[in-house]
């Protein structure tokens, strides 16, 4: 993992809220399942960390939540980004012997995990190759989707998983949108991203050269409309800014390009045109 593309000057995702049908269920599976710690508990929120102070995944179970529904904008998938190959290869042995079920893919730029949480939303967890080796071209980064190689992956390291390591972060995360030139015009005009990759019905952006910070897709078709606010999937996420200034920047561009700003206690909320809601701070 290399940091610069998870500090200033860099514009990352620092938080994921996902609403949950069952809290207690959900804990247990992200605690023993993925690994993480507590950080703070009530009736209807858990705060979860990688090393026991810095949130980075908060479960809410609202009064009146629903299941997911299909075919709907919001989360794809959340992306925890582990330190190592290492890391990577125990969690990979973890979920095998917990009889979890995976995908599993080599994007080029990193190796990455897939499945899902009890109410079916989407995890990722994953290690990025170095940036030496990620390759570019006019200013877009080549990424693909490859058979992984398992069994070189676990073969790298017998250790046995117990918690998240300390450096975990969340890498990215990956939205279902209903219209991908509109997302594109909001992520890069208003939010000042850069657009890194296009697949085949998908956007990747990203900050200060990494291969995304935010992945975008229509997948579950063209139009798709959001969620009830009840529903299991995502609240919202964070994006860290680097400073007051760029913050304050951001925001009266998002203004005037017409986006939705509402401030609250230290940073800002927006949305991007799906409805996917983007709390925006200062780190």
């Amino acid at each position: 993992m290399e940091k610069q593309f998870f500090q200033a000057p860099s514009v990352y995702v620092g938080e994921v809220v996902i609403q949950v049908t069952d809290l207690q269920r959900s804990l247990q599976f992200y605690r023993e399942i993925v690994g993480f710690q507590y950080v703070d508990q009530t009736e209807r929120k858990a705060i979860l960390s990688a090393d026991g102070k810095t949130p980075l995944l908060i479960l809410v179970q609202p009064e009146g939540v629903t299941e997911k529904e299909e075919r709907k904008t919001g989360l794809y998938h959340f992306a925890i980004l582990l330190p190592s190959r290492d890391d990577l290869s125990s969690f990979l042995r973890h979920l095998v012997e917990k009889g979890v079920p995976i995908g599993a893919s080599d994007h080029l730029v990193s190796e990455a995990l897939y499945f899902s949480d009890p109410d079916g939303n989407g995890i990722e967890v994953y290690r990025d190759r170095e940036a030496s080796q990620w390759g570019w071209q006019e200013g877009k980064v080549a990424m693909a989707t490859l058979p992984l190689d398992g069994k070189g992956l676990l073969a790298v390291s017998d250790e046995k998983w117990s918690t998240l390591p300390t450096g975990t972060i969340i890498g990215h995360i990956h939205l279902h949108v209903s219209d991908l030139e509109k997302t594109e015009a909001f992520y890069l005009e208003g939010l000042g991203f850069d657009l890194v990759t296009r697949y085949p019905g998908a956007l990747f952006m990203s900050t200060n050269g990494y291969h995304h910070h935010i992945g975008a897709n229509v997948w579950n078709g063209v139009g798709a409309p959001p969620p009830s606010e009840s529903s299991v999937g995502l609240r919202w996420f964070t994006l860290e800014f680097p400073s007051e200034e760029s913050l304050e920047e951001t925001v009266n561009t998002l203004q005037k390009i017409g986006a939705p700003v509402e401030e609250k206690d230290d940073g800002f909320f927006t949305a991007d045109p799906s409805q996917n809601r983007i709390y925006m701070r200062v780190k």
